[in-house]
């Protein structure tokens, strides 16, 4: 490796997300639309005396590192030791806010990984233990993700535009996850096929977050009663809820009023199916 490599690594929105059922190894049977969107950090890679990970950006860390930093995850996971290169990731958007940012940021360093040849090629679904939503992101697609994240079917969502907002909490999936009760799982499993179908809408993590974070109610509500808004939902796990638009120009007319109320919120217009990986 002479030179650097700079990849972008884009943020998704769960249109819909359907909790299943937990199963016996105590992760849970989902069903999800999934859509990358126009909003993207950055990584370069370099070469290096040795190895290093390094975030910097809007939404890095704290000392620019992460303690469970998942580029070093990577190595340990598939039992290699990590080479001698320099990660630098601009973090764009946030994280812990269920936009994908360190799942997202995994399938890029390893599409970058392979492309290099520091690491052989793996079936995506292999990495499903590394990360439920790193095999969406290295599959590249519009997908309908069922299972942990381990049956991806692809589809093709209509074009949107996103206002997007960040409330002042994050969310910990594992919290989010372990907060469900078995009332909650209110899904005919019998419709779990590979064809979208009238059932998928809504967020169930939206029950959860409720319960959990007051504020939530009056920021959601704000953004489903903006004009031209289509519908508004939770992305993920949370914390960061999105309305759709039909076009750009009215996303941003909506961001410019969601903003007289909440001016110090974290807002962003994303659209999809424009990205080039």
């Amino acid at each position: 490796m002479d030179n650097s490599i700079i990849e972008k690594s884009p943020a998704k929105i769960n249109l819909f997300l359907k909790i299943l059922n937990r199963r016996e190894d105590n992760y849970h049977n989902i069903r999800t639309g999934i859509t990358s969107i126009n909003l993207c950090d950055e990584i370069e890679v370099k070469p290096s005396n040795q190895f290093n990970v390094e975030y910097r950006g809007a939404f890095a860390p704290e000392n620019n590192i992460f303690d469970d930093c998942i580029i070093k995850k990577i190595f340990s996971f598939l039992n290699i030791s990590p080479p001698n290169i320099s990660f630098s990731i601009t973090k764009n958007f946030p994280y812990q806010a269920g936009l994908g940012s360190a799942s997202s940021n995994a399938a890029t360093a390893i599409k970058i990984l392979e492309n290099l040849e520091i690491i052989n090629k793996k079936n995506i679904f292999d990495y499903t233990d590394l990360g439920s939503d790193i095999p969406f992101f290295l599959n590249q697609h519009d997908s309908l993700v069922r299972g942990r994240g381990d049956l991806i079917s692809n589809i093709i969502f209509p074009k949107y535009f996103f206002l997007i907002t960040k409330p002042n909490f994050n969310c910990s999936t594992k919290k989010m996850y372990d907060t469900f009760i078995p009332s909650d799982f209110d899904y005919n499993v019998e419709e779990d096929i590979e064809e979208i179908n009238d059932n998928d809408n809504g967020n169930d993590f939206e029950k959860v977050i409720k319960k959990l974070e007051p504020d939530f109610n009056s920021i959601y509500n704000k953004m489903d009663n903006l004009e031209d808004t289509i519908f508004t939902r939770l992305t993920g796990s949370g914390s960061c809820i999105f309305s759709v638009f039909e076009n750009k120009l009215k996303a941003e007319n909506a961001k410019n009023s969601f903003l007289k109320t909440y001016p110090n919120l974290w807002v962003a217009v994303a659209e999809n199916n424009n990205i080039q990986l």
